[in-house]
């Protein structure tokens, strides 16, 4: 019975590197046999990222700019209802200075990630990201502030903003109605991802594995929806729980499973950035470099002011010092250089992607 579940799923394996498909029955069937063809998937995925990137792995400074949010999601510790929060926000000469550190230790992209916070108007997002242009004309900006009108996309575009990461979370409606409170939905987030790729940006979206109520069918569509989207970048954590959120009690998403699904996202999308994660490394200590060697080529240090890295706690136990911190890069390229991959400083684009 093993030998014939090997079988078949190299069989699957080698049918989505050839075609970067497949139908929702066989995306389970990958799921549910995972451990049986664990080691061929990463094996496949390294060599497909490989021919594409290189033996490179890009770096982005994160800059985790606001921890105050107006959405109310029940699994993120910055949800408007956790009262035990210690909240904050960073102005605009703040970040100059993260982005002038960051510059000087070799990044090339910044990611302005924060709640949803509207205290930052249009304009001064704007003149935020002009800013950063202005002063680093060769870097590219990302942001991460979540759902918002096309027109405000557009302007955070006309302002210089190249990249925009919006997760998903998960691509089933009624498993997205038990993660997050009535006023937030599927359609919308979905009609957001959509917005942003029509105006240009380099588009990320991305899912959480072991998140309450998930089934291997909830995955498989995740799947299926990243086959039709086509995004440039993808971003996958393992749920970790919160203390002060709904989820508190509920069991933490697995870090093996999260680092098999990097590897079938790189063999369903051969030219995606992807990251291995914080939250993979906060499971697993080898987390980043074991999703690595399942395919993914970017990390994300923080670049944020130390004394607020350990406000912007989206889960219990976040690595907040450490490797995962800007000041600790060379310590993060000796781990990588170990397994046999170079950190750059490279902006990292996607692969062929031109700006409008």
């Amino acid at each position: 019975m093993k030998t014939e579940k090997l079988e078949k799923t190299k069989n699957l394996i080698n049918k989505l590197t050839d075609t970067h498909s497949l139908l929702k029955d066989e995306w389970v069937y990958l799921l549910q046999n995972a451990d049986v063809c664990r080691d061929f998937a990463f094996k496949k995925a390294c060599s497909m990222r490989d021919n594409i990137y290189g033996k490179t792995v890009f770096i982005r400074g994160l800059i985790e700019f606001t921890n105050y949010c107006r959405n109310d999601c029940y699994y993120c510790g910055i949800r408007r209802s956790n009262k035990n929060a210690a909240r904050y926000r960073l102005n605009k000469d703040d970040i100059l200075s993260c982005c002038a550190e960051g510059y000087r230790l070799g990044f090339r992209t910044f990611v302005l990630q924060g709640g949803e916070d509207m205290y930052f108007s249009d304009d001064e997002m704007c003149r935020m990201i002009s800013s950063i242009k202005q002063a680093y004309p060769d870097c590219a900006v990302t942001l991460s502030v979540g759902e918002r009108d096309k027109s405000t996309y557009q302007r955070f575009y006309n302002a210089g903003a190249d990249r925009y990461l919006l997760r998903h979370e998960t691509a089933t409606d009624n498993h997205y109605r038990k993660l997050h409170p009535d006023e937030l939905t599927l359609s919308n987030r979905v009609k957001c991802l959509y917005d942003l790729k029509e105006i240009g940006f380099q588009v990320g979206c991305g899912m959480m594995v072991g998140s309450p109520y998930q089934t291997n069918e909830h995955l498989a569509e995740d799947m299926l929806f990243l086959e039709k989207f086509q995004p440039h970048m993808v971003g996958i954590g393992p749920f970790i729980s919160h203390k002060d959120t709904p989820f508190k009690n509920e069991p933490n998403g697995s870090a093996k499973k999260t680092i098999f699904m990097v590897a079938l996202t790189r063999l369903l999308l051969p030219s995606v950035l992807l990251p291995a994660t914080t939250a993979l490394g906060t499971l697993d200590e080898m987390g980043r470099e074991k999703a690595v060697l399942a395919g993914a080529n970017v990390v994300m240090p923080n670049l944020s002011p130390k004394n607020v890295r350990e406000k912007y706690m989206l889960y219990d136990n976040k690595i907040s010092t450490g490797d995962e911190a800007a000041e600790s890069l060379a310590s993060l390229a000796l781990r990588m250089e170990k397994i046999g991959y170079e950190i750059v400083s490279a902006r990292g684009d996607f692969a062929g992607f031109k700006r409008k």
